[in-house]
């Protein structure tokens, strides 16, 4: 093992998860739902805390990790989550109940997240966080930085994909995907970023204000 999988390792090793996140995770595992490191987690809980936030929208749900570690730094947040499986949706409001939030400071919506993007209010989350559909990630990006408010920041989970992005030989889709998102943010007057190579990479862009 490398150095750099040593420190990854050593991250997420790190972290304490709480009862609720651990069982969602299990959950994850089960049901075959690829859930944020516990770094990761831990660094989204950093960021929304520091953030202050207020209104979070998460774009996939899936069995709760992420949702909890997001309330879990903003604990006067509400949260808006989208999803297309309702059967992960279910068992993230059992895993968010048992994480002791409750219900009024959650709102799963059902359905596809290129349908229900373009329906929502722009600059109006403190926090967006991607992570759904990797094919479709430059989209989903487009619409969660015209949904933060100025101020507010888009986390973008599994930004490195597996480790293929670094690597310009790979050439997948979702691979390629990534790497022009990167590219395009990096080169950004409008908003300010950071890639973190904890985890599977988080990206954290913030839009700055007018």
């Amino acid at each position: 093992m490398s150095d750099k999988d040593l420190n990854w390792k050593f991250s997420d090793d790190s972290v304490v998860e709480s009862d609720a996140v651990a069982r969602a995770r299990q959950q994850s595992l089960e049901l075959g739902i690829d859930a944020i490191s516990p770094a990761v987690g831990a660094q989204s809980a950093v960021i929304a805390a520091a953030t202050g936030a207020r209104s979070i929208l998460e774009v996939g749900t899936g069995a709760g990790v992420s949702g909890i570690w997001l309330l879990t730094g903003a604990p006067s947040a509400t949260l808006t989550s989208i999803d297309t499986e309702v059967d992960h949706q279910q068992h993230a409001r059992a895993n968010f109940a048992e994480a002791g939030i409750p219900a009024n400071r959650t709102r799963l919506i059902t359905g596809r997240a290129a349908d229900v993007l373009p329906r929502m209010n722009e600059n109006s989350y403190d926090i967006v966080f991607v992570d759904a559909d990797p094919q479709s990630v430059i989209e989903y990006v487009e619409h969660a930085l015209r949904l933060a408010r100025p101020g507010g920041t888009v986390l973008v989970a599994h930004a490195l994909w597996r480790g293929r992005v670094a690597n310009p030989a790979q050439r997948d889709d979702v691979a390629t995907g990534f790497r022009t998102l990167l590219t395009v943010i990096a080169s950004s007057t409008a908003v300010i970023s950071a890639l973190s190579p904890v985890g599977d990479g988080l990206l954290q862009i913030t839009k700055l204000r007018a």
